[in-house]
């Protein structure tokens, strides 16, 4: 059996999600990452800890998995999916990326 599909989106699409409310961003980094910083808006679930029973309702927004590179997410996406959840997206090159294209992070 493959490994479920995750589809990527660009930091562009992400912050057009998070700025137009159509995006529910979870952030699977750990704490200690997420205390010096963070995408404003994401959610914190860290991988470490990760169940995907305790996913937020993303109450019709289209929830997204992002982390430090894109490795972590990928792999809450796949958990997620393994659980019978629809969540398929993560934000591709995660915090790394995002900080590339010049969008603003905060202090945790």
């Amino acid at each position: 059996m493959s490994e479920p599909a995750v589809k990527d989106l660009s930091v562009e699409e992400v912050k057009a999600g998070l700025e137009d409310g159509s995006i529910l961003l979870v952030d699977v980094r750990e704490p200690n990452e997420t205390a010096v910083e963070r995408i404003p808006g994401a959610i914190e679930m860290p991988l470490s800890v990760f169940d995907p029973a305790a996913l937020p309702d993303p109450q019709g927004k289209r929830l997204v998995f992002s982390c430090r590179s894109g490795r972590r997410s990928v792999a809450a996406s796949q958990a997620a999916q393994a659980a019978g959840l629809p969540y398929r997206e993560h934000m591709a090159g995660g915090l790394l990326a995002w900080k590339a294209a010049g969008y603003e992070t905060e202090n945790g």
